[in-house]
This record gives structure tokens, sequence and C-alpha cells, in this order.
């Protein structure tokens, strides 16, 4: 298998570059567009005026945007439909699979545990797994803090044969090729860990789908109970599920569609929903809408009625491992741009892309979801910008 691990090295950038951050950043300071939304506030010609222009270029088969400005009224705007056959108009209402964007609620539910002593940020491997878990040394020192904020060395996903064929298959169906991070295997790679020289952030689901199996362990309960009980009940969130078809409006939902990826599937065609059901779940199985969405970033921007879920919230988006451009938080990454501080997700899955992004200083929340897999998600990273030095601007309009 030496010639087809050969072709797994050449083929795997096409589809897990920069998988859980953004990686393709078009956005520009664009002064008259500013200028023009710090004197008019018309964020309607502002939002229609980038789909318009994503539209053009990317040929996403829908989206559903929403914005929070200056921690004001919520609003919503809806792009296409939900697919070719039943025509569902897509709105705020309409469900998306939101991949990667799971892991911000797993990390709040871990720092909630640790809020109330259940974990410590500083549990190794070596006593969060069970015992007769064959793990190397340098395995066995990796935390739990570390494991949340990638910054644990650990591959993105296993390497080894049955991932390649998975993922070859991928490329011309478009099915679900993380069903080993999905098993109770996913500790089986461990022994021959190795951590890099140099300790930076490395995007990890291998990582995620640890503390999934991890949180199972400890607690007896499965993420989608320990989310309910911590974030989404207190936030009213109640079409956001990571057992998705048992959300009423699963039906109805935005059915995802090929895009920059899979490769060998036209742009625009159906592809496969994945599904998870084990560890996997607590890193990528969520799906939500906008609605539900932008209540989570408001109780980012604007604080929760729950102490505990505030507390919670503040240990995710302190910066862990500091720098300009994806700064590591729990789960989020922040950057610091145009003299801006954006703090955000985005997630890729199947036929889907998601982006949440907030603006604590001038209390600025995004959502941009879509149901197609495009690699150039700037759309939020955009919206946020342009409201941030639109307030800025604000006092020089005449």
């Amino acid at each position: 298998m030496t010639g087809g691990f050969n072709c797994f090295f050449i083929l795997l950038p096409l589809f897990l570059t920069s998988c859980g951050t953004l990686s393709d950043m078009q956005v520009k300071e664009q002064p008259d567009a500013v200028r023009k939304l710090a004197c008019t506030e018309d964020l309607d010609e502002m939002v229609n005026g980038i789909v318009r222009q994503y539209q053009n270029k990317e040929k996403a088969a829908g989206l559903a945007i929403g914005i929070i400005r200056n921690n004001g009224e919520a609003r919503t705007w809806g792009f296409g439909y939900t697919n070719s056959t039943n025509r569902y108009k897509i709105d705020g209402e309409t469900l998306f699979a939101l991949g990667s964007v799971s892991k911000g609620v797993t990390g709040e539910v871990v720092a909630g545990l640790v809020n109330k002593g259940q974990l410590r940020w500083d549990d190794k491997l070596s006593e969060l797994l069970p015992k007769n878990t064959p793990l190397s040394e340098d395995a066995k020192n990796i935390t739990l803090l570390q494991l949340a904020t990638h910054t644990s060395g650990l591959p993105r996903q296993n390497m080894n044969k049955d991932m390649l064929e998975s993922f070859l298959r991928y490329l011309y169906t478009g099915d679900n090729f993380y069903h080993e991070l999905d098993s109770d295997s996913v500790v089986n790679d461990l022994s021959g860990f190795k951590r890099p020289e140099k300790r930076e952030p490395q995007y990890s689901n291998l990582g995620y789908a640890l503390l999934g199996y991890i949180l199972k362990l400890k607690t007896g309960e499965d993420i989608q109970q320990l989310s309910y009980d911590f974030i989404f009940r207190s936030l009213k969130m109640n079409n956001t599920s990571f057992y998705a078809t048992r959300l009423k409006d699963y039906p109805y939902r935005a059915i995802g569609h090929a895009g920059d990826q899979p490769k060998f599937i036209p742009r625009g065609e159906v592809v496969p929903d994945w599904h998870f059901s084990n560890n996997m779940v607590a890193a990528a199985s969520l799906y939500s809408n906008v609605d539900d969405l932008l209540k989570y970033l408001r109780a980012h921007i604007d604080g929760s009625r729950n102490g505990d879920l505030n507390l919670a919230i503040s240990a995710t988006e302190k910066v862990y491992f500091q720098r300009n451009i994806e700064a590591a938080n729990i789960a989020w990454v922040t950057d610091h741009i145009n003299n801006q501080t954006i703090t955000y997700q985005v997630g890729y899955i199947g036929g889907y892309s998601s982006y949440i992004g907030f603006d604590k200083k001038h209390q600025n929340a995004v959502v941009v979801l879509q149901n197609s897999f495009n690699w150039s998600n700037y759309i939020g990273h955009d919206l946020l910008l342009r409201m941030a030095m639109a307030d800025d601007y604000r006092g020089k309009c005449h």
C-alpha cells in the first residue's frame, strides 16, 4: 500500500486544508462601503450586495444569514432553496448541518464541567482514558485543555489504510469517511503518537472525537443531553440538536450540495448526509438554524441569564495561544484584522459550510449557513468587519 499512501497524501489537501478555519479570506476594507453603512445603516443593501457578489463567483445552492447589530434586534435573510426538488425557500428557520461548529458547544460543555470540578483542564489522557488504553509517553501527557484548544499535536485524523480507502471513496461518492473516529477504536493509534517539536495549534478532529469519548466515559451522558441541560434549554434553542432526525423541521432541512468538494462530483449535485452515532457526534453532528444560532451568539456578546453558562463562555473565549490570525481559544479562534477583533468558528461537512462569529467590542454577531461545500466561507468575516469599521466611523457622518 505504499503507492496508495503516496496517493493519499497527494489528495488529502484537496479536502482537509483548513477544515476548521477560514481557508479563503478575501475581506478588504472597502472604505466606500463602510462609510455608506455607517451613514445609512442599510443592512439590506450590505447583505444583498455581498451575497450577490458571492453567488456570482461561487454558485452556492442557498444561504441563510443572520445579524445582530450593536446588540439590537436579530435580523435574518434567506437566499435560494433547500434543493431543486422540494424548493422550500431558505429562511431563518431552515435547518442546516453545522459540521465543526459543533465543537464550540462541546467546548462550552467541557468548560462547564471543569467549573463544577468534575474535570480539570490539566487532566491528562493517562488519567482520563481507561487504564488499559495503550498510550505512548507523549500521548499520556496530552491534557484536556490541549484537546479543547487543538494544541495537543494530534493530527486531523488517523492516518491508516481504512482512512485512505474511505477518503478516496468520498471523492467520488460524497460518503462519510470518518467512521473510524466515530467508533471506540479512536484510541487505537495513540500508542504510536509522537508530539511535534513545535507546539502550536493544529486542527484535530481526532482530538475532539477523544473529547466525545471522554465526556461519555466521565459523565455517563451523551453530548446532546449535556448540551440541552447546560445550553440549549436556557437559551431556548429549540431547533438545535446533535441528533437532527429528532427535530420536527428535519424533513424540511436544507439539502447538502457539492461545491469545491467532493472533488469529482459536479458542483450543484446533491450529496449524501453525514450521520454519526458515537464519538464524532460531539465533533461534527450538530444541526441548527440561523434563529437559534443568533440566540447562542447573543449570549456571547451580551451574557446569558445562566451564571454558570456565562463562566463557561468566558473560558472558551479566552485566548490560549496568541497570534494575530487564528489565535486559539477553546474551539473558537480569534483574528485581529483591520484593527478589529473577531472571534469565530467555521464548519464544513457533507454538502454544507457554516460560519458563526462575533465582535464583542461592538456587540455585533453574524451567522452564515450554506447548503453547498465551499471553502470560500468569508461572508461572515466580511460582514463583521464592515460593521465594526462602520461603527468606528459613525461619528464622522454629516
